[in-house]
């Protein structure tokens, strides 16, 4: 494998998990902040009230982003195995 086809294979796998990643924790993100201006607000600190929501927000987000997910690992592994 020649060094050029291997390096853009590798920026092409760290975009691609990027990609991937981006919504779950985009999600996460925006609900952790929800919720700590709530909590700051209140002035309740539990640390169970932070944690939970964001759980059950980035599994309900990865659910719903399945299948956009893997449609973009599948165009990635295409194009890999495709010789770039």
């Amino acid at each position: 494998m020649e060094m050029p086809l291997a390096l853009d294979l590798g920026r092409e796998a760290l975009l691609t998990a990027l990609i991937i990643a981006g919504p779950v924790l985009g999600t996460g993100l925006i609900v952790g902040l929800a919720i700590s201006i709530v909590q700051t607000v209140t002035q309740v600190q539990d640390q169970t009230l932070s944690i939970v929501p964001k759980i059950v927000a980035m599994v309900a987000a990865a659910i719903f982003f399945v299948p956009w997910l893997a449609q973009r690992v599948l165009d990635y592994t295409q194009h890999m195995f495709a010789g770039a």
